[in-house]
C-alpha cells in the first residue's frame, strides 16, 4: 500500500526529466517533432468521458486539462494527465487487491531474506509493509525506477508527443529472452484482440483504475483516522505510523540531515 504511494512519486518524477538521447547517442522520441504526431484533445477528453460514464460528465474542477504545464503545449499537458491517470489507476488497483489479500492473512510463506526471515505474518497491511528490512524496499524502489526508465527511453513515441498514453514497450530479448514476462500482455491475448475489443478493454480499465484509487485512499483513510470512513468502521484495522511517509520507521530516520 505504501509502495503504491511512493511509486506514484517515482513515476511522476520521471517524466519531469526527459532527456534528448537515449543513453546510446540516439535521439529519444521525447525530442521528435509534434507537427506530423496526433495529439489528443479537449474534443477528444469530451467523447472519453462519455464512453467512460455516460451520466457523470467530464470532471476537471481544477481545469488541469486546459492548463500548460512546463511551458508546453496543451496537448502535450493532456497527454501527461492521462498517462499519469492510467499509471496510479494500475498503481491503485495493485494496492487495493495487495491490501485486500494482507488484511485476510495472505502472504508468503517462504524466507524473505538470506537469514531465513520469513514475510510478515499480519492482517495489517501498513504493518507488514514497516516489517520489510530495507535492503528490501531499496530493491522494489530499483525495480520501479527500472521500469519508469525504460518506459520513457524505449516507446515509439512519447505519451507527450503524440505517443499513446499508458503504453509500455516489450522487453526486448536481449533484456528478458522470449518476450514472456512483457507488462500488460504475457499470455499474448491482447494481440488477436480487435480494435474494438482493445478500445472496450481501455475504458474498462480506466473505470476500474479510478474506483481503485478511491477504494485504497479510503482505506488508508479509515486507517489513520478511525472513524472517517462510515462504512469502513470496524472493518479496516487502525494504523499509528504516517501512511503517507513510508520510509519514515526505517531509511529516513539513519539519514542525517543537516
Amino acid at each position: 500500500m505504501k509502495l503504491a504511494t511512493l511509486a506514484t512519486l517515482i513515476a511522476s518524477t520521471a517524466a519531469f526529466t526527459p532527456s534528448a538521447f537515449n543513453g546510446v547517442g540516439v535521439k529519444s522520441p521525447i525530442c521528435q517533432s509534434s507537427s506530423s504526431l496526433k495529439m489528443e484533445t479537449m474534443d477528444d477528453l469530451e467523447v472519453l468521458a462519455q464512453k467512460l460514464n455516460p451520466i457523470v460528465p467530464r470532471f476537471d474542477p481544477l481545469g488541469l486539462s486546459r492548463s500548460n504545464f512546463w511551458g508546453s503545449t496543451q496537448e502535450e499537458t493532456i497527454g501527461f494527465i492521462r498517462e499519469a491517470e492510467i499509471k496510479h489507476g494500475r498503481i491503485a488497483m495493485f494496492a487495493f487487491v495487495g491490501y485486500l489479500a494482507t488484511a485476510n492473512g495472505a502472504h508468503f510463506d517462504w524466507a524473505m531474506t538470506m537469514d531465513g526471515t520469513k514475510f510478515p505474518d499480519t492482517t495489517n497491511p501498513p504493518e507488514a509493509w514497516d516489517a520489510i528490512p530495507d535492503g528490501g524496499k531499496l530493491q522494489i524502489f530499483a525495480f520501479v525506477g527500472f521500469l519508469e526508465f525504460y518506459r520513457e527511453v524505449n516507446s515509439e513515441k512519447h505519451y507527450m508527443r503524440g505517443g499513446k498514453p499508458g503504453e509500455f514497450p516489450d522487453f526486448t530479448a536481449d533484456i528478458i529472452p522470449g518476450g514472456a514476462l512483457n507488462l500488460y500482455d504475457p499470455l499474448g491475448k491482447a494481440r488477436k484482440q480487435t480494435d474494438e475489443e482493445k478500445a472496450n478493454g481501455l475504458v474498462k480499465e480506466l473505470n476500474n483504475g479510478r474506483l481503485a484509487m478511491l477504494g485504497i485512499i479510503a482505506f488508508l483513510s479509515e486507517a489513520k483516522i478511525p472513524g472517517s470512513v462510515p462504512l469502513l468502521n470496524g472493518v479496516v484495522q487502525p494504523y499509528a505510523g504516517e501512511v503517507m511517509a513510508p520510509l519514515s520507521k526505517s531509511i529516513l530516520p539513519h539519514i542525517p540531515f543537516p
